[in-house]
């Protein structure tokens, strides 16, 4: 179910100020009676319906350095978030992390590319592939 949003929360509180039982607010809201009681208890607690403060872990970066890594990443489409990360200082004055730059690119629609991992070719390994080239060209 989902949950109420504010207006629905206030209207929830003047239908039940008004004398409508907490059944039929719940089957107004299709919510359960019990969101009805809770909400009720919590108006009367504090005399509000916002929600609580919760806590949380604070971002290790500000909405202006979000903005920023977008059109960095955007300018260097092969950069990998690793190296998109090392360009951005946090809030904490310490590069973030590559899985912070990461959800920032995915949460504005990019996909990060990851790097290839292959081979190291040598200088003979490219003669002998450019050889190999020439030979099944003609």
């Amino acid at each position: 179910m989902p949950r109420l949003t504010s207006a629905e929360r206030e209207r929830a509180i003047g239908r039940l100020e008004a004398g409508d039982t907490p059944e039929a607010v719940a089957a107004t809201f299709q919510c359960h009676i019990s969101t009805i009681y809770r909400l009720l208890q919590r108006f009367v607690i504090t005399g509000s319906t916002a929600d609580a403060e919760r806590s949380g872990r604070p971002r290790v970066t500000t909405p202006r350095q979000d903005r920023h890594i977008f059109p960095s990443h955007v300018a260097h489409p092969f950069r990998t978030a690793a190296e998109t990360a090392r360009t951005v200082i946090g809030t904490h004055q310490a590069p973030i992390s590559r899985q912070t730059a990461s959800r920032r690119l995915r949460f504005r629609g990019l996909r990060n590319c990851r790097p290839a991992r292959g081979p190291v070719l040598t200088v003979r390994h490219r003669q002998a592939r450019l050889h190999w080239a020439q030979g099944h060209l003609n």
